[in-house]
């Protein structure tokens, strides 16, 4: 029975992500049917007072989402949470901070730049597109059902058996070693409108990535040892230039948290 209300609820934590997910595509490109937007929102006093709460708003998604993935962290949570909704409670949670971001985000005045040219905006859309697709795909080259916990939960039924995903390095993973953050930072920049509200999201996000990418590749190391410094040294961490010449060895990818 456990086994059954852990799939139910890592089912239920993996549909909210997906919808979070969406969402997050319509909230950066401004899309016009959905009720708030990185532009467009809840208005604010003052430009100070709308600075002060999307600060903190993606402060509190950045400590939920770097804090939870740490892997002491971890230890204490299946301390008291069976392990096989480890994974599903931090989607659930990860969402979570997503959606309180678009819900209570304050859109900024002022505007960066505004291309008008028709091929200029449709060749932004089509990166920024692009760089979405890259973020969905690399989960799936990894392995997309367990880094949002739903083998976990599978597993979790009875006469299941929970086993790691084989460490790879193919597809994209020979060129970059975070094709996912890659394409997050792509989808964040290209915009034929970058408002100033645009501007902060895009940059604290990207810091955001370049930080969590050092917390990653920390834990990576100490899992893996030689063999992901070995990796780390061939392969690029996110720009794909210049590609490396040499073949490198099978290497292990950790998830992208």
């Amino acid at each position: 029975m456990r086994g059954f209300v852990a799939l139910l609820y890592g089912s239920v934590c993996y549909l909210i992500f997906f919808v979070t997910f969406l969402y997050a595509i319509a909230f950066v490109a401004d899309v016009p049917f959905v009720p708030h937007t990185v532009d467009r929102g809840f208005a604010s006093a003052s430009v100070m007072h709308a600075l002060v709460i999307d600060a903190a708003l993606l402060g509190v998604f950045a400590v939920q989402h770097s804090g939870m993935a740490r892997r002491g962290f971890k230890r204490w949570l299946t301390s008291w949470l069976p392990q096989a909704i480890e994974r599903s409670t931090f989607v659930l949670l990860a969402s979570a901070a997503l959606i309180l971001l678009f819900w209570q985000w304050r859109p900024l005045p002022g505007l960066i730049w505004s291309l008008q040219a028709s091929w200029a905006v449709y060749l932004l859309y089509a990166l920024a597109a692009l760089g979405w697709l890259l973020v969905l795909s690399s989960t799936f080259v990894i392995d997309h059902f367990d880094l949002f916990g739903l083998r976990q939960v599978w597993a979790a039924l009875p006469g299941k058996r929970y086993a790691p995903p084989e460490f790879k390095n193919h597809f994209y993973y020979r060129m970059v070693r975070h094709p996912l953050y890659l394409g997050f930072v792509i989808a964040f920049w290209a915009t034929p409108t970058m408002s100033s509200g645009h501007l902060l999201f895009a940059v604290a996000t990207t810091g955001y990535i370049l930080l969590a990418i050092q917390f990653e590749e920390r834990d990576l190391v100490a899992e893996h040892g030689e063999n992901y410094r070995r990796y780390r040294e061939k392969v690029p961490m996110i720009c794909p230039w210049p590609r490396p010449h040499t073949k490198t060895a099978a290497q292990p990818q950790g998830q992208t948290r």
